[in-house]
């Protein structure tokens, strides 16, 4: 049995997580500047961050996963879809991404336009039972998006699945459209972080983390042991976890597994 190591997880797949982040934060914090001119509304935005997201799927997928987001890469460590090494480093390189993008953003952005950087906020009416509406809302937007991401991206299906990174960005265009109007629509802790910490606003910032990373792993656990269960044993899946095993080679070895039998 092969050591999976950090140098075989591949430096090429973490700066893809880095750079597709730092893209994704980029044009979706953009599209939402209130430009005096043209302010923007709530379709352009939803469509800017899902956009941003099904051409960063489709660009870095093969590459990385692209995962572009740290309840997204929680909700596959779960599943038993990545090693906990690989989940670290995805988490630390969209965090860094996200953080680099707001920089970017903010630098090229005149200030009357950038304002606070489209940062998240939970609305007034929402805080007063301590933030567990916001929190309850940030979980049913990002358990939405995760459910679709692991039921379009499954090899174990034979229908017609269409263009996964099309279904991924239809997903968080949908969170956005409702979200938005509760707490400016995370689904994403590092979107959330980047420009939190460029423009310093770390208000009810916990809900942006503790919401998406919730509704992630219910998705996950819902779906990988409930609605479509995968037949990995616990040796497995702790496999995985250690990072004893590539996670890319168990299909194949299940495969091999039924040709044999």
């Amino acid at each position: 049995m092969a050591i999976y190591t950090y140098t075989h997880m591949h430096a090429h797949s973490v700066f893809a997580e880095f750079l597709a982040t730092l893209i994704f934060i980029f044009f979706g914090l953009g599209s939402a500047l209130p430009w005096p001119t043209s302010p923007p509304n709530v379709l352009q935005i939803s469509l800017a961050f899902g956009l941003a997201i099904a051409t960063l799927v489709q660009a870095v997928g093969h590459v990385s996963g692209a995962h572009i987001n740290p309840a997204v890469t929680v909700a596959c460590l779960v599943g038993s879809q990545v090693s906990f090494l690989r989940a670290i480093f995805y988490v630390v390189a969209q965090v860094l991404g996200a953080v680099t993008g707001a920089a970017l953003l903010h630098q090229i952005t005149p200030p009357h336009v950038r304002g606070s950087l489209a940062v998240n906020r939970v609305r007034i009416l929402l805080l007063v039972e301590g933030g567990r509406q916001a929190v309850t809302m940030e979980l049913f937007l990002t358990f939405q998006l995760v459910l679709c991401i692991f039921a379009s991206t499954d090899d174990r299906r034979n229908d017609n699945v269409g263009s996964p990174a099309l279904s991924i960005g239809f997903s968080v265009a949908l969170g956005h459209l409702l979200g938005i109007y509760y707490t400016g629509c995370s689904m994403n802790p590092a979107r959330s972080f980047g420009p939190a910490v460029i423009v310093g606003d770390f208000d009810s910032h916990w809900v942006f983390w503790l919401g998406p990373v919730a509704g992630g792993v219910v998705a996950s656990l819902l779906y990988h042991y409930a609605l479509f269960p995968h037949t990995k044993t616990l040796s497995e899946r702790l496999a995985i976890f250690k990072g004893y095993e590539p996670e890319e080679d168990w299909e194949e070895q299940d495969d091999t597994n039924q040709s044999k039998e």
